[in-house]
């Protein structure tokens, strides 16, 4: 006799060769002691990982904050934890940021490099064609300040490793869609 998996088990292996995909999802959530603890138990509670996390209130009259929640997963993954972001208390709303073509996502980063001679003459044109701003210097180093797309970021940070890349500050993902529509 062959049995088959449950597919609403955490443990169903069908899948297993699906490709993970990176998914921003924003929420519109009550602004209230212990929402945060809800949706991230969530997450620790089902075994999923959270690349970058931010939160801030968006409207003190109306009680509210936004959560914007950047994780990966196999696209039926990605399905079921949008579907229990909905059924979390106090969460008013969740948008899949990524699958909307009216999505803007971006990211502040701080970066400190170190360097004299060529290496700080080629960070500091490499800042430039990154429109990155200087809002620190010595004589031995720099701190850049650079915002975009997170894939803008990254590739910043890989150019200026080999250049004296000492130490890297990130404020995790932020989204909102174009237009005239609001959360």
């Amino acid at each position: 006799m062959t049995t088959l998996p449950n597919p609403a088990s955490a443990y169903d292996m069908s899948h297993a060769d699906e490709a993970e995909n990176l998914a921003t999802f924003a929420l519109l959530v009550d602004n209230e002691a212990g929402v945060l603890h809800r949706v991230v138990g969530l997450f620790a509670a089902r075994g999923y990982n959270i690349d970058s996390l931010t939160v801030a209130e968006t409207d003190r009259r109306a009680h509210t904050s936004r959560i914007t929640i950047v994780t990966r997963g196999a696209p039926h993954v990605l399905e079921q934890i949008e579907a229990q972001l909905s059924k979390v208390v106090s969460v008013r709303r969740v948008h899949d940021v990524t699958r909307d073509p009216n999505g803007i996502e971006r990211e502040l980063a701080l970066v400190k490099v170190r360097g004299t001679g060529t290496d700080r003459v080629e960070a500091l044109r490499v800042s430039d064609i990154f429109r990155a701003k200087v809002i620190d210097t010595t004589s031995e180093s720099f701190v850049f300040e650079i915002t975009g797309a997170p894939s803008k970021i990254d590739s910043f940070v890989e150019l200026m490793r080999p250049l004296g890349l000492v130490e890297l500050s990130r404020t995790g993902v932020l989204s909102i869609e174009r237009g005239a529509e609001g959360m």
